[in-house]
């Protein structure tokens, strides 16, 4: 499961490791907190069109990732809050889906290694999925009235943070950065020079891709919440990897 704060968010992060894991059979599903309602310039611009274009574009590109489901939670883009309201909604998709892994945006990023600022909602909606994920969605008394609907509690055991500061795990995606490019290409109404994206991105994918020895790789923070029997938390580069690897 990708949780991201807007439609695009999964396409600019792991996209190619999401290509990648479905690939090799995982079933894929994308919940975008909003829809993306003040992601335009155009101050006169109606909100809830330019909502229904961005989720129409997510839908499309979703559809070239191979996502099975895309869930829109529909807060308010620029006012994401990690709150109960929030964090029950993303508890309800946890369960619902039950997850064995969860990608979300690092929510410890206030300013990229590289300058500029991590948006509002991306920390908000990373902060808010790591708490759904723990403890909220694997204890029976969080939202009790999920558990009498019948949305039992869930343990995710692996969490995978995307546009971290600091990884410990890049995954290999030599052979999907093009099923993640094309999915980029399909937000028409954000990208104004394609051609450039798409020389920034294969030019970020093979920088990550030489400490591994990768064409192309994504940058992962991974935290492991519950250990298999013959593994455990590290923080080394190579050992973080094999178990992404693993896990998809």
């Amino acid at each position: 499961m990708v949780i991201a704060g807007h439609p695009d968010d999964a396409d600019f992060g792991p996209a190619g490791t999401a290509s990648r894991w479905i690939d090799e059979g995982s079933v894929g599903w994308l919940v975008c907190c909003t829809s993306g309602d003040a992601g335009g310039e155009d101050p006169d611009a109606d909100p809830l069109v330019l909502a229904a274009l961005r989720e129409k574009e997510q839908n499309d590109a979703a559809a070239i990732v191979g996502y099975a489901v895309v869930s829109y939670l529909h807060m308010p883009d620029g006012a994401l809050v990690n709150d109960l309201a929030l964090r029950e909604q993303l508890v309800r998709e946890i369960r619902t889906f039950r997850p064995d892994a969860v990608l979300a945006t690092d929510p410890t990023v206030l300013f990229y290694r590289f300058g500029g600022v991590n948006h509002t909602d991306h920390r908000e909606a990373g902060l808010a999925a790591v708490d759904a994920v723990y403890p909220a969605a694997r204890n029976p008394m969080a939202f009790p009235a999920l558990a009498r609907s019948g949305l039992e509690a869930h343990p995710v055991r692996r969490l995978y943070l995307f546009w971290p500061n600091e990884p410990n795990a890049r995954v290999d995606v030599t052979a999907t950065i093009d099923r993640k490019i094309a999915a980029l290409a399909a937000h028409a109404s954000q990208i104004r020079e394609p051609a450039k994206l798409e020389e920034r991105i294969r030019a970020w994918a093979a920088e990550e891709g030489e400490p591994i020895g990768a064409a192309a790789a994504e940058a992962l923070r991974l935290v492991i919440i519950d250990d298999d029997e013959d593994e455990g938390p590290s923080g080394d580069v190579e050992q973080a990897t094999e178990a992404a690897l693993a896990d998809g």
